[in-house]
C-alpha cells in the first residue's frame, strides 16, 4: 500500500465533510477557480456555466460525448426561419412553480439583455411565440441551421421567482453589480442549492422531484465543491482523501497522482483553445511607452510576436507535453478547423526581429500582459515563458498576473492592451468565435479587430442552410484572419482529470462536470 500525506488543513477538512451523512453518496470536489456567479445569464465562462448547469437546466444538451439531447424541450423541428420546440410537461423549480412556455420566454428575453454574456448566441432569434403552455416557436432572421447547438447553455428561469426577487435584468458583472441571483438559485435541474459562499464553499443536495430523476446513471445525493487556488494544495487534498475529485490537477503532478493507490488520472483534448490577444483597434495603447500610436495596428508586429512565441517550447516545458500547438483560435472538432488553417505558425526568432525593425521598431517597446492566474492549465506559466520570448525581439512585457475574477472584466471593459483568454466552442461551429470574438461588435473582441470580409461572413453563416457553401465561406473568413493576425494562438489544450477510483465521472472535451452521469461506487 502507497501512503498518502495528509497535507491539508483540518480547517478544509472540516468544511468538505459538514453536514455529511456517511450513508450518502457526496462527491467532495475541487477546482483553482470558483464560479464567477449563479446568475445563469451572467457570464458566459465555462466553470460558472457547468456549476449553473447543476441546478439550472436549458431546453437543449449535450451529454459528455458532446450529442445534443432534449432537456427542457422534449423535441424540436425546423421549416424555413422558424423552430418549434416542444416543451417537457410536469416539470417544476426547486421552489415548486410549474415551468411553463411564459418561462422560456422571460430567459430568453433576460438572455439578450446588453449586460448578459449570452446575447450572441441568440441574436438571430427576433421573435418568440408561445402556441400554448408547452410549445414555443423561435423565429429567426433567416433560416438558422445551427439554433439548437447555440442553446445549450441558455438556462430557463422561473419568471414570477426573479420578478420577486428584482432580477428581471441579469447581473452586470463588467461593472461589480451584486443581485439576488448571484447567489440564489431557483432552477428545474436535479440538484438544489443549500448553501453558497463565494470562492469559500458550495453546497448542493439532489432534486428529488427532477423530472428526469431515474433516467440517468448519476446516484449522487450531495455535492459539497471548494475552491483551493494552490495547486499543491489541491493535490495534497486528493492525495489525502479529502476531495474525491479534482477538476484541474497540475499537469506535473499527474505521474505522481496515478501512481498514489486508490487514484486515477482521466485525459481528453479539450475544445479550447489557448491564445494573447492585441488591441490593435484603439489610437495609443494605455501600457506602452510609445506614444501618438499603436504598434499592435501594424500587422508586421502582430506577425513578429507570432513567430516569436515557441509554442513547441511551452508545449514540452511548460505542458508536459499535454497541449497541442495552434495556428488558429478554435480547434479540432469545432466546423471551420482544418489542418491547412491550423498549421502551426513556424517560430523564427530572426524573422521577428527583423519584422519588428521593418514597423519601426527594431528597439522594441513596453506594454502590460494581463493574464489570470487560476483559470487555464498553468496560465500564469506560459504568460512568464511568452515574457520571456518577447523580450527577445525587443517587446518588455511587464506581467500582471490576477485572478479570472479580476482579470475578466478588463477585457469585456476593454480596459487591456494585451492579455491571455481562452476560448472553448458549446456550439462546435466558427460561427460561435467568429461572433464573440472577431466581428467588430463581439463582445469579447477586446482585439478591437475589424475586417469587412469576417464582419459579412460572420453574418451570412448564420443563416446558410447549404453546408458545402456555408463550409467554404467558413474557411475564407479564417484565410482572412490568418492573414491579419489579429491574435496569438498558442495551443488547444488537452485536459486531466483526477479523482478515487469509487468515482466514475466520465469526461467531456468541454470540461464540464456532469453529476447526472457520476456514479460513486
Amino acid at each position: 500500500m502507497k501512503n498518502r500525506k495528509y497535507l491539508v488543513a483540518g480547517a478544509v477538512a472540516l468544511a468538505l465533510c459538514s453536514g455529511q451523512a456517511m450513508s450518502e453518496n457526496v462527491l467532495r470536489w475541487t477546482s483553482q477557480g470558483d464560479a464567477l456567479t449563479l446568475d445563469p445569464h451572467s457570464q458566459n465562462e465555462a466553470p460558472t456555466i457547468a456549476m449553473n448547469g447543476m441546478m439550472y437546466e436549458s431546453l437543449v444538451t449535450r451529454d459528455p460525448d458532446m450529442n445534443l439531447l432534449p432537456e427542457l424541450a422534449e423535441s424540436w423541428s425546423n421549416e424555413g426561419d422558424v423552430w418549434t420546440f416542444k416543451l417537457r410537461q410536469g416539470v417544476k423549480f426547486h421552489g415548486g412553480e410549474d415551468f411553463t412556455a411564459e418561462d422560456v420566454v422571460f430567459s430568453f428575453e433576460r438572455a439578450r439583455h446588453e449586460a448578459s454574456d449570452f446575447k450572441e448566441q441568440i441574436k438571430a432569434v427576433v421573435e418568440i411565440n408561445v402556441v400554448d403552455d408547452h410549445t414555443i416557436e423561435l423565429k429567426t432572421d433567416g433560416p438558422n441551421p445551427i439554433l439548437p447547438n447555440q442553446l445549450t447553455s441558455l438556462f430557463m428561469v422561473d419568471k414570477g421567482w426573479a420578478e420577486a426577487n428584482n432580477s428581471v435584468s441579469p447581473q452586470d458583472y463588467a461593472a461589480g453589480e451584486e443581485t439576488y441571483l448571484v447567489r440564489n438559485v431557483n432552477g428545474t435541474g436535479p440538484f438544489k442549492l443549500v448553501s453558497r459562499a463565494q470562492d469559500e464553499l458550495t453546497e448542493m443536495e439532489a432534486n428529488a422531484d427532477w423530472w428526469g430523476k431515474g433516467q440517468f446513471p448519476g446516484n449522487l445525493d450531495k455535492i459539497v465543491y471548494k475552491p483551493i487556488g494552490n495547486a499543491a494544495t489541491r493535490v495534497a487534498a486528493l492525495l489525502s482523501d479529502e476531495v474525491d475529485f479534482v477538476l484541474d490537477p497540475p499537469l506535473q503532478d499527474l505521474k505522481r497522482i496515478e501512481g498514489a493507490d486508490g487514484l486515477k488520472t482521466v485525459t481528453v483534448p479539450q475544445v479550447r483553445t489557448i491564445f494573447f490577444g492585441m488591441d490593435q483597434g484603439i489610437d495609443e495603447l494605455r501600457t506602452s511607452d510609445v506614444k501618438g500610436k499603436n504598434p499592435f495596428a501594424d500587422v508586421k508586429v502582430r506577425e513578429a510576436m507570432n513567430v516569436a512565441i515557441d509554442r513547441k517550447a511551452i508545449q514540452r516545458v511548460v505542458m508536459e507535453g499535454l497541449s497541442f500547438p495552434a495556428g488558429m483560435i478554435t480547434s479540432p472538432g469545432v466546423l471551420g478547423n482544418t489542418p491547412e488553417q491550423d498549421a502551426e505558425i513556424p517560430f523564427d526568432l530572426e524573422k521577428a526581429k527583423s519584422l519588428m525593425a521593418e514597423a519601426g521598431y527594431a528597439d522594441g517597446f513596453s506594454v502590460r500582459l494581463d493574464c489570470p492566474n487560476n483559470r487555464y492549465n498553468n496560465d500564469e506559466k506560459i504568460c512568464q515563458a511568452a515574457v520571456a520570448m518577447l523580450a527577445k525581439i525587443g517587446i518588455k512585457v511587464n506581467l500582471e498576473a490576477i485572478p479570472k475574477s479580476q482579470h475578466f472584466p478588463k477585457l469585456q471593459n476593454r480596459e487591456t492592451d494585451f492579455y491571455m483568454l481562452g476560448w472553448g466552442v458549446p456550439t462546435l461551429d466558427s460561427e460561435y468565435v467568429f461572433s464573440y470574438l472577431l466581428e467588430a461588435e463581439g463582445s469579447w473582441n477586446a482585439a478591437g479587430y475589424n475586417n469587412e470580409k469576417v464582419n459579412e461572413v460572420t453574418k451570412a453563416i448564420a443563416s446558410e442552410t447549404d453546408l458545402d457553401k456555408r463550409t467554404m465561406m467558413i474557411d475564407e473568413a479564417w484565410t482572412e484572419v490568418r492573414a491579419d493576425m489579429p491574435y496569438v494562438p498558442i495551443h488547444h489544450q488537452v485536459i486531466a482529470w483526477g479523482m478515487g477510483d469509487k468515482v466514475d465521472a466520465p469526461i467531456g472535451s468541454d470540461d464540464a462536470l456532469r453529476p447526472r452521469y457520476i456514479v460513486m461506487k
